[in-house]
């Protein structure tokens, strides 16, 4: 019988409840419709429900290992696993329409699988899975709550954010040393933030660079001193304060400045 153990180095911590894995296999009911990619299926617990929920699986693994065991276990997926790094992945052409994300997430790369989930939102429906606490709770956060920051500004515009149900240490070999949650991500219905995108990632990273300052001290290394719109009344706000909307007026006001200095 093979054993796979778990490798610090990938992150791995296998889900071993079988209630939880099938919990989050039924976030993703609604898409039965729609190809799904699961994310580092590891010894493949979510993987199965995933399959017998009906959906249209496709795996990518990094570790061979793994990979080894769902191909000896998962006859099913034969021809459906890609051995890859899914953060280097091109998701260009993989499916011929849209398609749904899922995992249990590496703690250390579940904000980029987000961002990368974010690059392809014009193929991605819903991306669900689990991750640390934490970051489904600054992935999930409101504007005007303290857990607001980079992840929910630049996520939340695109996608519709759940915090489902929290998940304790114990259900994993080896246990993480903080409790996990798990979300969805469901693309929204916006087509365009109605300013300069990459301007607008700028604009949210460098304010939230100084989180406890006002926007009009956070925003001078874009803005500088000199800049005569830092007595509007968006600058005496924090970061956190600001609604998406909030966020893309302060976008054009800082487009605006850029372009009369460039002149």
């Amino acid at each position: 019988m093979t054993i796979i153990r778990p490798k610090k180095s990938l992150g791995q911590h296998f889900l071993k409840d079988l209630g939880i894995a099938k919990r989050i296999a039924q976030t993703l009911s609604a898409y039965r419709g729609l190809p799904v990619l699961e994310v580092g299926p590891g010894t493949g617990v979510l993987t199965r429900f995933l399959l017998d929920e009906g959906h249209d699986l496709s795996v990518v693994e990094i570790d061979r290992a793994s990979i080894a065991y769902l191909e000896r276990h998962l006859p099913e997926l034969a021809g459906r696993i890609y051995e890859e790094d899914f953060l280097q992945m091109n998701l260009n052409g993989l499916y011929d329409g849209k398609f749904c994300i899922t995992g249990n997430y590496p703690y250390y790369i579940s904000s980029q699988i987000f961002f990368k989930a974010l690059d392809y939102r014009e193929q991605v429906a819903c991306c669900t899975g689990m991750i640390q606490k934490e970051v489904a709770e600054r992935l999930a956060a409101r504007p005007g709550s303290r857990a607001s920051g980079i992840l929910s500004s630049l996520i939340q515009p695109w996608f519709d954010v759940e915090y489902l149900f929290t998940v304790d240490e114990n259900v994993f070999d080896p246990p993480p040393k903080v409790k996990s949650a798990v979300v969805r991500l469901t693309r929204n219905a916006r087509i365009s933030l109605g300013c300069d995108e990459s301007l607008y990632r700028r604009v949210v990273k460098t304010s939230f660079n100084r989180r406890r300052k006002t926007l009009r001290n956070s925003m001078l290394p874009l803005l500088g001193k000199e800049c005569r719109y830092l007595e509007l009344p968006i600058f005496n706000l924090r970061p956190e304060q600001l609604s998406i909307e909030q966020f893309t007026e302060l976008t054009l006001i800082t487009d605006k400045h850029l372009k009369e200095t460039a002149l």
